[in-house]
């Protein structure tokens, strides 16, 4: 099992969403989130002060899927998130060791 952690653009999260539910993703947290990369934040104007947004907002994806579909969904978030501007953000991938659905106490694959 794989976990893939994504940090996006608000914007695209419907877009990440819907492609990952036509793989048979079936669950999947978000978390709103604030980061910065290359991009280092940018200045805005406010009632005529100047002032820097260190931090831009982001969404945190995370997902645990079998093994098997990890290569179509890094496909799937790096196609409905690109926008081919700076600060598409990042997909990070992690194996898991165990999983296990607390209501049932089914682990692993099944727990998913």
């Amino acid at each position: 099992m794989k976990k893939i952690e994504a940090v996006i653009k608000p914007f695209k999260l419907d877009d990440v969403r819907e492609a990952l539910s036509e793989l048979g993703v079936s669950g999947l947290t978000v978390t709103e989130v604030k980061g910065f990369g290359r991009q280092k934040g940018h200045t805005e104007l406010y009632r005529g002060a100047e002032y820097v947004v260190d931090f831009l907002p982001k969404i945190k994806i995370e997902v645990v899927i079998p093994s098997n579909l990890l290569e179509a969904a890094v496909e799937a978030i790096i196609k409905s998130a690109h926008t081919g501007k700076i600060g598409d953000g990042k997909i990070f991938v992690s194996s898991v060791e165990q999983v296990v659905r607390i209501r049932t106490g089914e682990t692993n694959e099944t727990a998913l």
